[in-house]
């Protein structure tokens, strides 16, 4: 297993005095683009993610065996004491999960991880690319010769595979990290192995070329130690056999200083792109900003004047450490780059739990992430964020460097798309953040939200009242409470009450002091109901304890109201048609899920439809239309009308023709009535457009009547 890039890169400091500037002056300061030395390809102005594809579980048939990128002992299952990653993935997608060592998660769930070598999950990161504008993936490969080789020799297969069947791109990615005899090896590996791959029509090419990169070269550290001339052997084989080679090379490759090693000029300028690497370079907006000026301006003048492409590596940063500000980081490295005019952009990484810098779907809140682990969820500054939120953030960036979306230094991905999170039913508490009157030692107010029945909170001994309290992020109409204590303790009746705040401040009682069992024998358990009230802030009042002087809670659960409209989408993932649809904006894309996808009809004629099977008769009562939620989407009106039909072929109006107002100030959704209506086939039909000459949905979702 070669080390990581954070073991093996300490950070660099970007300097004690970082410029500080203004989001206004950013856009004024713009540098003008450089001429791109190649046009567009599979690369050039596109936007690359790194795939590390190396995680593999027990029983998945990987050759390597163990808990291969999981585990530091790789034959024993990952823990808080045995792991490699600072971050937990979002596992409702995968078809396969293997049980881990780790902690129940925050909801009670086995703590279950998945394996790159299921074929499902490479095919469902995928299609997380295609749907989020990931053009082009570049599959890591590590020294082939050692024991990690037979698992990577798969692994470029199933990457095919999934490239080709979600019509998306990839490339071989050399890692030359402890590869001792790399300089012969990596001709061998390409001739006999790789350069197969080139001909897949879904690998990427670069003017006419395969692409290939090498990642490694100039590094300042011991794990590199190759001496430029074997490198320039390397770069210039891999181009005299005809590739399009790119240089993952050091931050500093152009002064040859800090993390690069002096003498690797000739080297850099023999590749065809350089994609310097970034990440663990600064964790803050203002070094971001010292970076575009004072490296990324002049690393792009450089490659410029010596006709090589340049491809910056941005990253969403380490959630870890904090540094992602609920995409405000992520937002201005893209923002940085296209502004810059850089010629393409490297995502890195695409599913780097290890370093925390993934884009890929990532543990919401604490209810899913195992507890007491340490493990930070998205919301870890306090903003609740979707599991595809970086993944939408990468849609966004993509469309602005391809000009499709505005240059803008404000960050047009909201967090959430459709409404605030999370679902009614979810325990509304876990994982956020507390605070109490009093504690006993180290019995803190958080124990009783980090989803561990053994932790607890003890307020100072011999003192009542004391209270409790909990931040749920966001107002949210709560109405049961459920409070429990550790399972083995000894019956005792606590006197509480409960009180709710909008703003932390202002206090009502939601429900009056009253004495609450705790008894062993039910599981320790009380629930209390309280009339819904819509509050943000919850605190339960102690007053006394039968069995001990000091309040004790060891989980507050907080639930709200649950809806009465149905919230399940008939529609999401059924079959589509339509009467037309311009270029690649397909009718596919009204059920996919991803608000920023859309369907577009031929321009110019009316009227034009689209329409989804839902698969079986259904009793339909309501339909929500949307079109992408930027505010490079302006106001636009459409009419339209709804159709439905038993059969496909025979329809029938349920809903007239009206003038439907989309505007980005109100999410750029309708919701349209249904007079209930049993039918297979809905159709919207369009026929007329104030903003485009053509019918244009992002979202048709169908709910139950």
């Amino acid at each position: 297993m070669g080390l990581s890039r954070r073991t093996l890169i300490g950070s660099v400091a970007a300097g004690t005095a970082l410029a500080a500037v203004s989001p206004d002056d950013l856009v004024r300061e713009g540098t003008p683009p450089a001429a791109a030395a190649s046009p567009p390809g599979d690369v050039v102005g596109k936007i690359t993610v790194g795939y590390q594809g190396w995680f593999s579980c027990p029983g998945d048939g990987a050759p390597i065996g163990g808990w291969w990128h999981w585990s530091r002992d790789r034959f024993q299952p990952p823990s808080p004491a045995n792991t490699t990653i600072v971050s937990w993935p979002d596992m409702r997608e995968y078809t396969n999960g293997y049980a881990t060592a780790y902690p129940a998660l925050g909801n009670g769930q086995p703590a279950r991880l998945f394996s790159s070598y299921d074929q499902q999950t490479v095919d469902t990161h995928f299609r997380w690319m295609r749907d989020h504008g990931c053009d082009t993936a570049a599959l890591q490969r590590f020294n082939p010769v050692g024991d990690e080789g037979p698992t990577r020799d798969a692994m470029a297969v199933k990457v095919r595979d999934a490239a080709e069947r979600h019509g998306r791109k990839f490339y071989i990615m050399y890692d030359v990290t402890g590869w001792t005899a790399m300089q012969s090896q990596i001709k061998e590996d390409w001739t006999t192995k790789m350069s197969a791959h080139t001909a897949s029509p879904a690998y990427a090419r670069q003017n006419g070329k395969p692409v290939v990169c090498i990642w490694g070269f100039g590094f300042n550290d011991d794990g590199r130690p190759f001496a430029p001339a074997p490198c320039l052997d390397v770069v210039q084989w891999f181009t005299a056999r005809g590739c399009y080679v790119i240089g993952g090379v050091p931050t500093y490759w152009r002064q040859g200083i800090n993390d690069s090693r002096p003498g690797f000029s000739e080297v850099y300028h023999a590749f065809h792109m350089l994609s310097p690497w970034m990440v663990g370079r600064t964790g803050t907006l203002d070094g971001l900003d010292w970076f575009h000026t004072n490296v990324n301006v002049p690393d792009l003048a450089d490659c410029a004047a010596h006709g090589i492409d340049y491809q910056p590596c941005v990253m969403p940063g380490d959630l870890s450490a904090g540094h992602r500000r609920h995409g405000d980081f992520y937002w201005r490295h893209l923002y940085n780059m296209v502004r810059l005019g850089a010629q393409g952009l490297y995502v890195s990484m695409f599913d780097e739990y290890n370093e925390g810098n993934q884009i890929a779907k990532t543990t919401e809140t604490q209810a899913t992430t195992p507890a007491g682990a340490g493990i930070r969820s998205l919301d870890e500054d306090g903003t609740f964020c979707s599991a595809d939120y970086y993944l939408r953030i990468t849609a966004d960036g993509g469309r602005m460097l391809k000009g499709q979306l505005a240059l803008t230094p404000v960050r047009p991905t909201p967090p959430v798309v459709g409404g605030p999170p999370p679902p009614p039913g979810d325990n509304l508490a876990a994982g956020r953040p507390t605070s109490a009157s009093s504690q006993n030692g180290p019995f803190a107010a958080g124990n009783a939200v980090d989803g561990d029945r053994g932790s607890y909170w003890e307020a100072a001994n011999g003192v009542f009242p004391q209270w409790w309290q909990v931040d749920l992020g966001a107002a949210h109409p709560v109405s049961r409470i459920v409070l429990a204590l550790p399972a083995g303790w000894e019956a005792r009746t606590q006197t509480l009450s409960v009180q709710g705040s909008t703003d932390g401040t202002t206090f009502t009682t939601l429900a009056a002091p009253a004495g609450v069992r705790f008894d062993p024998a039910t599981g320790n358990t009380a629930t209390v109901t309280v009339p819904t009230t819509t509050v943000r802030h919850v605190r339960v009042t102690v007053a006394g304890n039968t069995a001990w002087p000091a309040a004790q809670l060891a989980q507050v659960e907080v639930y709200a109201i649950t809806t009465t409209p149905p919230t399940t989408d008939l529609a999401r993932g059924r079959p589509t048609a339509t009467s037309s649809h311009s270029q690649g904006y397909v009718s596919g894309h009204v059920v996919d899920g991803d608000a920023h996808s859309y369907w577009e009809s031929a321009g110019g004629a009316f009227p034009q439809w689209v329409q989804v099977d839902l698969g079986t008769a259904t009793s339909v009562g309501r339909l929500v239309l949307g079109l992408p939620p930027s505010p490079a989407w302006s106001t636009r009106t459409q009419t339209l009308s709804v159709l439905a039909s038993s059969d496909g072929s025979t329809w029938r109006t349920i809903v007239a023709p009206a003038a439907r107002v989309f505007d980005p100030a109100a999410g750029n959704q309708v919701s349209v009535a249904v007079a209930a209506t049993t039918t297979r086939y809905v159709r919207i039909q369009v026929t007329g457009n104030t903003g485009w000459p053509a019918g244009q949905l992002s979202r048709l979702e169908v709910y139950a009547a």
